[in-house]
């Protein structure tokens, strides 16, 4: 993701970012629009096509499904307008359990299980801001995958405090479990080795 492109502490709102060219990708932070970074590597899209397959697979039959950039993905600011929105974002993956967040323009609420791919300028917003934004609107559970260094950083919602548990972060290998999705184990080295194909 590229820098902040706000001028002179101006605050956009979803109003602004639906007026925006289509063929631009944007996330708004906090009234801050950020232009998302070029198209991602390969190795991005792989394992980001990777875990999607392996999600959908998993959520054949069942009430979550699951999403990908572009996906907007709209968090209230408890404004009397939806138009007032100040934080619009596009995760890498989404899966979405309650129907009733979804709508023609996306999710408006949390997902409960999100999935972030690091591209080169997106590192500090993904694992700083977006931890903190995603904590913060209540996403019960929050992965950030680094695809050059292999690691894998995992946050899970405290139910009761409603704060991020963070797991020490580990190779990118083995099988993971997804706490949100009970029965679900992704075989992280077949995500990789998916992201390799023509390397």
């Amino acid at each position: 993701m590229a820098q902040s492109v706000q001028h002179d502490n101006q605050k956009y709102t979803y109003a602004d970012y639906l007026t925006w060219p289509e063929d631009e990708r944007w996330e708004l932070i906090d009234g801050v629009p950020y232009n998302m970074a070029p198209a991602p590597t390969t190795k991005h899209q792989g394992i980001a096509v990777a875990l999607v397959a392996i999600l959908w697979n998993f959520l054949k039959g069942k009430p979550c499904r699951v999403f990908s950039a572009p996906f907007d993905v709209r968090f209230s600011e408890f404004v009397a307008q939806e138009q007032d929105l100040l934080t619009v974002v596009q995760p890498d993956i989404a899966v979405v359990c309650d129907s009733k967040k979804l709508d023609e323009r996306g999710c408006k609420g949390a997902p409960d299980f999100i999935i972030e791919i690091i591209s080169p300028k997106s590192g500090q917003r993904d694992l700083i801001e977006k931890t903190a934004l995603y904590e913060k609107h209540g996403v019960r559970e929050y992965w950030v995958i680094h695809p050059v260094d292999k690691i894998l950083w995992t946050f899970l919602l405290d139910e009761t405090t409603q704060k991020f548990v963070p797991a020490p972060a580990s190779a990118l290998e083995g099988r993971r479990a997804v706490a949100t999705l009970p029965g679900l184990e992704i075989d992280l080295d077949e995500v990789l080795a998916e992201s390799q194909v023509g390397e």
